[in-house]
């Protein structure tokens, strides 16, 4: 098609025109002042900033080491001078949070924890170290309050749960020093308040124990989206989009995570220390100094003629390595039955000359490496002779010392009678990729023989058994051995060969794991690393907390009678365990009556009662019932994570009674005016059990605790702390607040 010149000059007006009245609004804009609005929530803000006074004002006080303090202090001095370490009690970044602490107050590491109340020296940064629990406990204060929004219950019910975390005596301890509990619960808080947002967004168009609550994050994702399969008005596609949304922020996301805490865990802790000695060989050696240090310069492959030493994979009751020496077993075993008489092979834990052994050819007679070296791979038949006696690793028909259903396992002497050598042994790499792998130092796990753990009596120098069984178990770690130390050997007359026994090894390989290695290991003991739990003061069991039948002494004064301890308010406790109760049976009596066609509630104030106490109810069973399963020693400071979602609960269950709508909150007010006024009641005991202010004991408030369970040096008379001025403030302007409210 050929425009003509008149439509050319149309189209070039119209042009004109169209940017000529763009300009023209452009200019209109520019004319008008630049406004930006926004609403700001006082109630949220006023809870922040008090939340923040309550948790950070005084810091420092005590200047000592504060019960778990001496526990977490060690591993952010680790932290700080870059030194391995592995803790049981979850992933590392709590940890973290606790060492930045220490990072942004210039702390270089260098303080001995090894005492509960022992002052610290003026390198330590009291306030840096104390700030991100104490931050994390203030934050959780408008976290409840917007979860409670969320839950679509009013500002009023909202306020009162705020209110009752705020003061909670128990959170407030335990918040205010160097101790996990606070960022646990922050971060639980986080987590549902960042689904629920996510889920009422929809709508409109890391201890281990935070595991418990992702899982119940996913099973009310996993029942939010069943419900979302049964709405007609919603197609394939956006089901599917539903699906990959909540896959990617509950799966995803997290695990991605949770692997990034590991990886900067793992990059931060690059040296050798004391931790790394149960992890495995290939382990150790990719860390700075220590294992490495020794191992630098080793050859890979194991080869005919190899002076090796061979660590049990499975470590436990502690780790060691192959051995022998010059002893023999005792004819007779005190139990009368009788021994080989051979020479006794044994799993020593510490280093040793007497660990060497040479890998050599059955059917050659020399004990050097050839050139070019015979590597052994996986299926070959070697025969391993021990370095410093000469005499060959064996194994024959008569019962260990210790495992009389196991085969003896020693180093051959010939007697000169009917009992010939069995000294031929078949590697089996057990990690291998394919059958014609080869026999590789430090990564290569192989089996040999059976590690039976029991130690043997003095004859044997209380040194570990070794037994060899006759039928393979199938695969387990104690069967199981790696080539730590290696080099090649390159001497044939035994004396030369026992000075290069004893001489470092010159090769340099570099054997570096990746991070998933590394990750995958790490993760497994954690898992299964069980610290040999021991009776304490103060410890106790789950069903001690629901009852506050215990306390915990974290820090007292000699001389004048403070002291700080973590103790439950009893008011928000008992409270708080009345509305699980209720929550429990109004929910099977509703059941029941909606079994029978009654309703008592609307759909809408059923569906909320529900999703809403579910999460709180559901939050505290959660955090609260695995105790019962662990064997573990236990703390009151465990459950407040769970005490956490029950102080939730009890506006729910308030505003509830009125149907949901909650057009009045007298209920809830009255539930938070209770509790505080019950704070002027025992103001001094009550504020004095967080703060440790003095004179509890004079008073008859609590117990004197033990001296000779916590002991701290003389810090002086102590007077009225900022504490208890923060906390007479802040009682104060709440009881306004509140009163107020009311009113209203």
């Amino acid at each position: 098609m050929v425009l003509s010149v008149s439509q050319r000059v149309t189209a070039v007006l119209f042009c004109s025109q169209r940017l000529r009245q763009a300009f023209d609004r452009m200019l209109g804009f520019l004319k008008e002042p630049f406004v930006v609005t926004a609403e700001i929530n006082v109630n949220l803000v006023a809870l922040t900033v008090m939340g923040l006074i309550n948790r950070l004002w005084g810091l420092c006080y005590p200047r000592a080491v504060v019960f778990d303090e001496v526990y977490y202090g060690q591993f952010v001095s680790l932290y700080m001078k870059r030194i391995f370490f592995v803790d049981d009690s979850g992933p590392p970044f709590g940890h973290m949070l606790l060492a930045l602490g220490g990072y942004l107050g210039g702390f270089d590491g260098n303080f001995l924890w090894n005492r509960i109340g022992a002052e610290y020296s003026m390198n330590v940064p009291v306030w840096s170290l104390r700030l991100l629990p104490a931050l994390a406990g203030a934050l959780c204060v408008p976290l409840a309050y917007q979860i409670l929004v969320e839950l679509h219950f009013s500002h009023c019910a909202a306020l009162g749960a705020a209110l009752l975390i705020l003061l909670e005596n128990s959170l407030i301890t335990q918040s205010r020093f160097m101790l996990l509990e606070s960022i646990l619960i922050f971060f639980i808080l986080l987590a549902v308040l960042s689904y629920l947002k996510f889920y009422n967004l929809q709508k409109h168009r890391v201890k281990y124990m935070g595991l418990f609550t992702y899982m119940l994050l996913l099973a009310t994702a996993g029942l939010h989206f069943w419900h979302l399969i049964g709405d007609q008005n919603l197609s394939n596609v956006s089901l599917l989009c539903h699906f990959l949304a909540r896959g990617l922020a509950l799966i995803i996301i997290p695990m991605g995570l949770y692997l990034s805490f590991f990886y900067v865990h793992l990059a931060l802790l690059y040296r050798s220390g004391p931790h790394d000695q149960i992890m495995t060989s290939a382990f150790q050696a990719s860390l700075e100094g220590g294992l490495a240090r020794i191992t630098q310069g080793q050859p890979l492959e194991v080869a005919y003629g190899s002076q090796i030493t061979l660590r049990n994979v499975l470590g436990k009751p502690v780790q060691c390595w192959l051995h022998s020496h010059t002893n023999t077993y005792p004819i007779r075993y005190e139990n009368g039955r009788g021994s080989s008489h051979q020479q006794q092979v044994t799993c020593y834990p510490f280093k040793d000359v007497n660990n060497w052994w040479i890998v050599k050819d059955p059917g050659m007679q020399q004990l050097v490496v050839s050139n070019p070296p015979r590597p052994v791979r996986h299926g070959h038949i070697v025969q391993l002779v021990h370095g410093i006696t000469t005499r060959y690793l064996n194994t024959h028909d008569v019962a260990a010392p210790l495992s009389p259903h196991s085969q003896e396992v020693s180093c051959y002497i010939d007697y000169n009678i009917s009992m010939p050598a069995q000294n031929l042994w078949r590697v089996e790499i057990v990690n291998r990729e394919s059958d014609t792998d080869v026999w590789k130092t430090i990564l290569s796990e192989v089996r040999f023989v059976h590690l039976s753990g029991a130690s043997l009596p003095e004859w044997g120098y209380r040194q570990l058994e070794v037994v060899g069984e006759k039928l393979s178990k199938g695969y387990h770690q104690s069967m199981v051995w790696n080539v730590e130390e290696h080099r090649y050997g390159k001497s044939q007359e035994q004396k030369e060969r026992e000075v290069e026994l004893h001489s470092p090894t010159q090769m340099d390989i570099s054997k570096n794991l990746s991070f998933m290695a590394k990750f995958t290991e790490l993760q497994w003991k954690i898992l299964t690393l069980k610290n040999e739990d021991t009776e304490h003061k103060y410890s106790s069991s789950a069903l001690d907390w629901i009852t506050m039948d215990t306390n915990i002494a974290y820090w007292l004064h000699p001389t004048s009678g403070a002291q700080i301890h973590l103790l439950g308010n009893v008011a928000t406790w008992a409270s708080g365990n009345a509305a699980a109760l209720v929550y429990l049976c109004l929910s099977l009596w509703y059941l029941l009556r909606r079994r029978r066609k009654i309703y008592d509630i609307s759909e809408d104030a059923w569906q909320l009662w529900m999703s809403a106490g579910g999460i709180c109810a559901g939050g505290w069973a959660v955090n609260y019932l695995p105790f019962f399963l662990m064997e573990k020693t236990l703390f009151l400071y465990h459950y407040l994570p769970a005490v956490t979602f029950q102080i939730l609960l009890i506006p729910v269950i308030c505003a509830a009674q009125e149907h949901v709508e909650c057009p009045d909150c007298g209920l809830v007010l009255l539930g938070v005016l209770c509790v505080l006024h019950l704070q002027p009641r025992n103001l001094r005991a009550a504020r004095a059990v967080p703060h440790g202010t003095q004179g509890l004991a004079l008073e008859g408030h609590l117990e004197h605790p033990d001296p000779k369970a916590l002991t701290t040096p003389a810090l002086g008379q102590q007077k009225e702390t900022p504490f208890v001025q923060s906390q007479e403030f802040i009682v104060s302007i709440m009881e306004i607040l509140t009163v107020g409210s009311a009113i209203l």
